[in-house]
Order: structure tokens, then sequence, then C-alpha cells
């Protein structure tokens, strides 16, 4: 990465991440800038401040992230977070050799993407789910006083993201680290990690 790809990451903010995210969601071409600006605030504030989330998932790590260009993945059936350890390896040097420890102390990376998961899981299985909706108000259909609220793509993400920065103490939101993974990953001639870690279930 260049120092000018460098500065053009570092130099946007948390709530424009997430703007992005939204913007290359499926179903939000076209959209109001601003109507995805207001989802991502919204979003964002949700996220950081949910009450701590615990995690009943089972953890199995994983070796094969780079390819799959993944960080972490929960699946519901039967809950089960994915750590996918040699992506988790490349963010930590990416961390170091971009000078963001600050932001990202060391083991932070593992512990935002269990956080991450872990509201993914909650707004899956609780109530959270419709209280985000609700807090986005996107209105899909109204008939006289009553109106129905509809789903936001991407907006679960956004506040994911927002509550592992948050519970985590993160200087900046993992978005800022995910999109340095993605311009790493499809760089070519992208170096492999220093010895990642073999699969483990726990």
């Amino acid at each position: 990465m260049t120092a000018t790809e460098l500065t053009e990451l570092t130099a946007v903010d948390d709530i424009e991440w997430g703007v992005r995210l939204l913007a290359a969601t499926p179903t939000h071409e076209g959209r109001d800038p601003e109507l995805l600006r207001q989802w991502a605030r919204t979003a964002d504030e949700f996220g950081s401040r949910l009450a701590p989330v615990p995690s009943t998932a089972r953890v199995v790590e994983r070796a094969d992230g780079l390819e799959r260009m993944l960080l972490a993945r929960y699946t519901s059936r039967p809950p089960t977070v994915e750590l996918y350890t040699d992506t988790l390896a490349l963010a930590e040097e990416l961390v170091d050799a971009r000078g963001w420890r600050a932001w990202y102390p060391p083991g932070s990376v593992r512990a935002a993407a269990l956080a991450h998961e872990a509201v993914h899981a909650h707004l899956h299985h609780g109530p959270a789910k419709a209280a985000l909706k609700q807090a986005l108000g996107h209105t899909v259909l109204r008939l006289g006083r009553y109106r129905v609220t509809g789903h936001v793509a991407g907006a679960e993400e956004v506040a994911a993201h927002a509550y592992a920065r948050t519970v985590c103490g993160l200087g900046r939101s993992p978005l800022l680290l995910t999109a340095a993974l993605r311009t790493a990953l499809t760089r070519p001639g992208t170096p492999a990690p220093r010895s990642p870690a073999p699969r483990r279930e726990n």
C-alpha cells in the first residue's frame, strides 16, 4: 500500500465507511447519499449503544480466510463463529506496518471479530433486530396512519462494526482495517502472513 493509498484510507471517517458499505450493498443502487448517511449514522449509534452482548456460539478456527477474503463469519445452524486465522494474522501485520497499533491494540483484531459476530447472532435471535429496523425508520408501505418499516440491507453490518469498535475500545472502526485488508488482498503479490495458526475447534 502506497503512502497515498494509506492517507486516502485514514482520511475517510467511520461514518463515511458505513456509507460506502451501504452504497455497495445490493438494493441501494441509486439511493440518495444523504439517506445512506442517515442510515449509516443511525446504525453506528445503535451498535455503539448496545449493552455487552454475550456469545454462546462455538468458535471454530480455520486457515483459509485469505482465499475466501473473510476475517470471520457467523452461521446460525448450529450457532458457530468461524475465525480465519490467516486473515487475522495478515490484519495484525497490516496494523503494525501502517502504524495503527494505537487504534488497534494487540489482540484487539481477534476480539473485535468475535464481538462483531456476537452482534450478528444477537440480531439474528433476539428482539434487537426489530429495534434496529425501527430506529432506521425505512418505510416500505404506508396505509393511512399505519406504516410498515422495512429491512435496510447492510445496516446490521454497520451496527456490528460500531459495537466492536466500542466494546473493544478501538480508536477506529474495524471498517477501516477491513478496507485495508481488501486493498492488500486484491493487489498482486500479496505476502502470506507469518506462521498462520492451525485450525482448531473450541
